[in-house]
């Protein structure tokens, strides 16, 4: 791991696999860290060169005063793949990370050739949603936000899942003005006209169990992508890479050969 200074800030990054090797960029989720990547990553820099980071406000990255806006999330992406020398590029992106991966591909096709969206949507929730959630987590921390959050990405036997709380301790470990900045990102972003125009090979990923980003939601979201190829993976919640990764990472490595990347 490596703290990179960008313009305004440093980001925690790591770089694996063989230089040339085709880039595959990951982005995570709000309230995870570049962690959630850990098996996926493993799984695939023996053959590509696998780039992911901590979001400005998560794991080591820096944290700056919220709010942030989705335009910077976007322009941190875009500056460390110009960092590390990265085009033509697939981005995955879950979430937040997906929002990131639209509105990144939009700004620079240069970058992207292809995305995985992942439990995402071109909108998710609206700003009175993210606003009222801020305000509960400067109020009484993410502690007390945590298991509300938890039976959203897990469903209603969230106790008993798993990855449960590996990722219930990244959220309540990490800097609540870093969440807060971010929710206010996630709050002012809407991608349905910009992603309606993208005509990029893109593989839409949806669970059964999540009730952050439901596969309606998603699925809506596929519904604009001309071509796109569609993935419901049953009792699976919001973070299909840390819950089912050897299933996650079929699906990735079967849509990377599909589309002749490496």
């Amino acid at each position: 791991m490596a703290l990179i200074w960008l313009q305004d800030l440093r980001l925690n990054a790591v770089i694996e696999g063989p230089e040339g090797a085709p880039p595959v960029v990951f982005l995570h989720a709000l309230g995870t860290d570049l962690t959630i990547w850990d098996e996926t990553v493993a799984a695939l820099a023996p053959r590509f060169r696998c780039l992911r980071f901590d979001a400005r406000g998560h794991g080591r990255s820096d944290v700056p005063t919220p709010p942030y806006s989705m335009g910077a999330l976007i322009r941190d992406a875009e500056s460390l793949m110009e960092h590390f020398a990265l085009k033509d590029a697939v981005v995955v992106g879950c979430s937040m990370g997906g929002l990131v991966a639209q509105g990144l591909a939009t700004k620079r096709l240069d970058l992207v050739r292809a995305m995985v969206l992942t439990n995402t949507a071109a909108k998710i929730g609206g700003p009175g949603l993210w606003q009222t959630r801020a305000a509960e987590v400067a109020e009484t921390g993410l502690s007390t936000y945590a298991p509300g959050a938890m039976e959203r990405m897990f469903g209603r036997k969230w106790q008993e899942a798993p990855a449960m709380p590996r990722i219930r301790a990244m959220l309540q470990g990490m800097n609540p003005q870093g969440w807060i900045g971010c929710a206010h990102a996630i709050a002012g972003a809407d991608f349905y006209t910009t992603t309606a125009a993208l005509g990029l090979p893109t593989l839409v990923i949806a669970g059964t169990n999540d009730g952050t980003t439901p596969p309606d939601l998603v699925r809506e979201t596929a519904d604009l992508i001309r071509g796109h190829r569609w993935e419901l993976m049953r009792a699976t919640g919001h973070l299909p890479m840390v819950e089912r990764p050897e299933a996650f990472i079929a699906l990735l490595a079967d849509f990377l050969q599909s589309i002749g990347h490496g």
